[in-house]
């Protein structure tokens, strides 16, 4: 990893901190509003930690892409939870051969960029 990068993920994850200090619930109730601030901090430290040994700067890249964007929807939604995503269509086919291939490429092509570290489901 690149000084320049080291210092953007370092940045990310100060600004990630910030923001779930400051962060009040929609609701205004305090233990709701604690519950999302310890959510932001343990989601955070979790994909930080998870990414740490990351040396391809491709997907350093959509690491850091991903983290700005579940920031910039956070922020907007006042919603600290991933949101959730769709099936395309023809998305529930049977579980069997080609039919359950072009299921799992759909899925996976239909996946967000802020949900790229989640496991599927």
């Amino acid at each position: 990893m690149t000084s320049s990068t080291r210092s953007v993920v370092l940045s990310l994850y100060m600004r990630v901190f910030r923001i779930a200090r400051a962060w009040q619930a929609q609701t205004g109730v305090t233990s709701d509003t604690e519950t999302e601030r310890q959510y932001i901090m343990q989601e955070a430290r979790s994909l930080f930690r998870q990414n740490q040994q990351l040396t391809d700067q491709d997907s350093v890249r959509r690491c850091i892409e991903e983290c700005e964007a579940r920031i910039e929807i956070g922020l907007h939604y006042r919603n600290p939870y991933p949101r959730a995503t769709y099936l395309p269509p023809l998305g529930l086919a049977t579980q069997r051969g080609r039919k359950l291939r072009a299921q799992q490429r759909l899925r996976k092509q239909a996946k967000p960029v802020y949900l790229q570290s989640h496991d599927d489901t």
